[in-house]
């Protein structure tokens, strides 16, 4: 692994450790996996600590001085580094548990590059911080993002912060969207890089800061450097005072949700 590594940018290290993260996942799918219970509903599997491992040590033999915090293991190395890595190994984790593969593998270096990688079409989504790529066969091709699918994911899971002011259930049952939009679930990372991919106008969740959660630094990185409008839900900019995620195509798309969310927060306290 260290030499395979050896004299690779950041961008190419965040690529190799989400690739890492993918292969142990896939190879894991389907099998019966020990679940650890981490309270309030939420678990991991076995296949989230191996493919975590996979991911430390391309991160280490690349960079044994920088710190990554991980989603199953927490921080390791000193949290106040000036490189610091985000590391979630299986975003949809319940999906994945019960055999579906919706799934993404995330990598995010802090005011940095980042990868998202599917590890069951093979792709991996990847920014080096400017501008935002796809490599599928061997091949990269730039990401463009677009509404004209008018298809947004909307997560609806707890806990929601926002409530009573936004909830992401009225947002779904708001005459203008259902005229303008047809909604999907996801709940991962894969619904933000399909965002930046042009297979999806937009993505909304509830939340506080969420720039840098190891569940959607490395979306956000794709679709910032894709050029997406990236908000929170209160249309403030996404960061430490934020709130959720307003994430669109297009200036457009992005209005419109967010006339739709301050209506449906005006309706609940008037």
């Amino acid at each position: 692994m260290i030499n395979s590594t050896a004299g690779l940018d950041d961008v190419d290290v965040a690529i190799a450790a989400a690739r890492a993260g993918a292969e142990a996942v896939r190879t894991r799918y389907g099998q019966r996996l020990t679940r650890v219970d981490k309270g309030a509903g939420d678990f991991a599997t076995e296949a989230d600590v191996a493919a975590e491992e996979a991911i430390l040590d391309v991160i280490r033999a690349a960079r044994p001085d920088d710190a990554v915090h991980g989603e199953e293991g927490g921080q390791r190395g000193p949290a106040g580094a000036g490189r610091q890595w985000w590391v979630d190994p299986l975003c949809g984790t319940l999906n994945y548990a019960v055999g579906t593969t919706l799934v993404a593998v995330n990598v995010a270096l802090r005011d940095g590059p980042a990868a998202v990688a599917d590890p069951f079409s093979g792709e991996v989504f990847f920014t080096d911080g400017a501008t935002a790529w796809v490599r599928r066969d061997g091949g990269d091709t730039r990401l463009a993002p677009s509404a004209a699918n008018r298809l947004v994911d909307v997560n609806l899971d707890p806990p929601f912060p926002s409530a009573p002011g936004f909830r992401a259930v009225d947002l779904l049952a708001h005459p203008g969207f259902v005229a303008a939009f047809r909604p999907r679930v996801v709940s991962t990372t894969l619904a933000l890089a399909w965002v930046a991919a042009g297979k999806r106008a937009a993505y909304v969740t509830d939340g506080g800061d969420l720039t840098e959660s190891v569940h959607f630094a490395a979306g956000i990185a794709l679709c910032r450097a894709a050029g997406c409008v990236v908000t929170g839900v209160d249309g403030a900019p996404a960061g430490p005072a934020g709130r959720g995620l307003v994430v669109a195509a297009d200036a457009g798309t992005h209005a419109l949700l967010l006339s739709m969310i301050r209506a449906e927060a005006r309706a609940v306290t008037s």
